[in-house]
């Protein structure tokens, strides 16, 4: 039996050529791979030595010849196939252990391997006799296999072959990603074609419902600041666990981005991908009490999301509300995770990084997908414009830029009323903007009266206004755009209100 290794990866790689030898299996290598199997003072024979060549043009031609080739692809059963190999003199090749660079960490055509892939696909194709390995995760399989078999079996050799075709993917799709950063089209700012490539990270308790099964994926190769979370307690996450607790991390870092201050602190409270109460404060503890006082109703069973250390004045605030199915922070103050999970045994307590920028947002479609750039305001405040006679107080500014921010996390159409950092009524997913800033005004009672109105597009008609002004607000937050915009701006100023326009709607669906 022979094998064939040639590794970028060299984890592993001296205690599987050991274990080869000691099972009789003659190793064949090059480069960097043959050197650390040679200085471990075990017999191999160098590729050159086989087919006669040295590594040539830099080293981008060591091991495409039909004498490493030939004893790789050819079939056994075929009569033709062993002629062959008998006329040429070539030695059949039974494992190919090989894995390529990561292709993203330094993208270059120097780093684009043409024969690291050749090899794992070759032997990938001829898995019926051919063991290919590409992850020092499955040396002690195949190892245990062999010293038990004498040989792998065929299914260990088809798994392989599927994770073999797998990481050739993933190293092809990232190098046609890279290859887009060149290729501009005039007509667009997205490429011509998507590549993505992803591995299982983890599977999950179940998908949206109990009867669908469910996982999480990250792209091939690298690591999601999801796989730096820690959970401390509670069941194991499902799928809309992660979703929606995606979305309140995502929304409770945006909101921390509203102060320079690093002590200022964010809370959001998320029930089904929507905010049901945000709030920043000058602490956790006042930020969370605020956030769950939007809407008290909705929080029970929520996902919490704090940008700033728990402490123990928190897990009190906690204890008197509603329970939360998951709880995501930066850490949590000595004591605080026991005392949590005393109280809130079902509770998932998760520690988090801070999350990375997302790169293009692909939706599945029924029957193809829709691809888009990822949320970002594309307008900063310096270029908002107040469009009323009324100029908003500093005060006033703050909290439209508080609601505005709340507004982008809301599902269309999105009305925020927010008054001192804090949401007091969110009207979410509705036909008409006008029931969405009913259904606002009626879960802020009165608590938003002297602050801000956000809306994520553009009023159509002054009725919007009104119900505006009918929740006391003080400044109102709107793209602009509209054919009424006059009427819109009139009805403004009838009541008293400062508005500005962002210029850019935040539509999110």
């Amino acid at each position: 039996m022979r094998a064939l290794l040639s590794v970028y990866d060299k984890s592993g790689i001296v205690e599987l050529a050991t274990q080869f030898h000691q099972l009789k299996i003659d190793l064949v290598s090059s480069g960097g791979t043959a050197a650390a199997i040679a200085e471990a003072g075990i017999p191999v024979t160098d590729v050159a030595d086989i087919t006669g060549f040295a590594p040539m043009l830099g080293h981008r031609v060591v091991t495409l010849h039909p004498r490493i080739h030939g004893g790789i692809l050819a079939d056994r059963r075929d009569v033709s196939h062993l002629r062959d190999l008998e006329a040429n003199n070539l030695d059949l090749i039974d494992i190919v252990v090989g894995n390529l660079y990561p292709f993203d960490s330094k993208p270059s055509i120097d780093l684009i391997d043409i024969g690291g892939p050749t090899l794992i696909r070759g032997a990938a194709k001829n898995h019926e006799y051919v063991t290919v390995l590409v992850d020092p995760e499955d040396y002690p399989s195949v190892l245990d296999e062999l010293a038990t078999a004498g040989t792998t079996s065929a299914g260990l050799r088809h798994r392989l072959a599927r994770k073999a075709f797998a990481h050739t993917a993933s190293y092809d799709a990232s190098i046609a990603t890279w290859f887009n950063e060149d290729v501009t089209d005039p007509d667009s700012s997205l490429p011509a074609s998507i590549h993505v490539a992803m591995e299982k990270a983890t599977d999950l308790r179940y998908g949206e419902n109990p009867h669908q099964a469910g996982a999480r994926y990250r792209s091939s190769g690298t690591a999601s600041w999801w796989d730096a979370v820690v959970q401390h307690s509670g069941l194991d996450l499902s799928y809309l666990n992660i979703f929606d607790a995606d979305a309140a991390w995502t929304l409770v870092h945006s909101l921390g981005e509203l102060s320079s201050d690093e002590t200022s602190a964010a809370c959001a409270i998320i029930k089904h991908a929507n905010p049901c109460g945000a709030a920043v404060a000058k602490d956790v503890a006042t930020a969370y009490a605020r956030a769950f006082s939007c809407d008290e109703r909705s929080a029970f069973g929520g996902i919490v999301a704090c940008n700033r250390v728990i402490d123990t004045a928190t897990v009190e605030a906690m204890e008197a509300a509603a329970q939360a199915d998951l709880i995501i922070a930066p850490g949590y103050e000595r004591g605080v995770i026991d005392r949590l999970k005393a109280k809130r045994k079902n509770t998932r307590i998760l520690t988090a990084p801070v999350p990375d920028g997302a790169g293009l947002s692909v939706r599945q479609l029924s029957d193809g997908y829709l691809v888009q750039e990822s949320h970002a305001f594309a307008a900063s405040r310096d270029e908002w414009t107040v469009v009323s006679d009324r100029r908003p107080t500093v005060q006033e500014f703050e909290d439209a830029e508080a609601a505005w921010r709340i507004c982008s996390h809301v599902t269309s159409n999105a009305i925020v009323l927010v008054k001192d950092g804090t949401a007091w009524g969110i009207g979410a997913g509705q036909q008409n903007r006008v029931e969405s800033s009913e259904l606002a005004a009626q879960k802020a009672d009165g608590r938003a009266k002297g602050g801000a109105c956000a809306s994520d597009a553009f009023f159509p008609f002054p009725d919007g206004i009104d119900a505006a002004a009918q929740a006391g607000v003080g400044v109102v937050i709107q793209p602009g755009g509209s054919v009424n915009d006059d009427d819109v701006i009139e009805a403004a100023n009838r009541h008293g209100l400062a508005m500005i326009f962002t210029g850019e709607r935040q539509f999110r669906h």
